[in-house]
């Protein structure tokens, strides 16, 4: 499984430095108060990272900290009852007697 990953992670670095070099020309980002000129390849994937960082910030922030607070409800929950049920005294059957 490791060996697997490890390939696929490779493969992607190596799409990625072919993507970047054939994509060299240069071009110019213009930040209002500031232009920078950069590679076109490097700038698509500081572009992909980027949106890939702010993805998972916006599912991390909608989704886990949701679900992280409904686990924690739900372990009171089951806690609660946990102790009721200890309280309970078992009451014989009719096939006891």
């Amino acid at each position: 499984m490791r060996l697997g990953l490890t390939l696929l992670a490779l493969l992607f670095v190596a799409s990625g430095a072919v993507f970047g070099a054939l994509n060299g020309e240069r071009i110019v980002l213009d930040f209002y108060f500031n232009a920078v000129s950069v590679p076109k390849g490097a700038a698509v994937l500081c572009a992909l990272l980027i949106g890939w960082f702010v993805g998972g910030l916006v599912v991390y922030l909608s989704q886990v900290s949701r679900l992280r607070r409904r686990v924690k409800a739900l372990t009171r929950e089951v806690r609660a009852h946990a102790s009721d049920s200890r309280a309970l005294v078992p009451v014989p059957s009719e096939s006891d007697a």
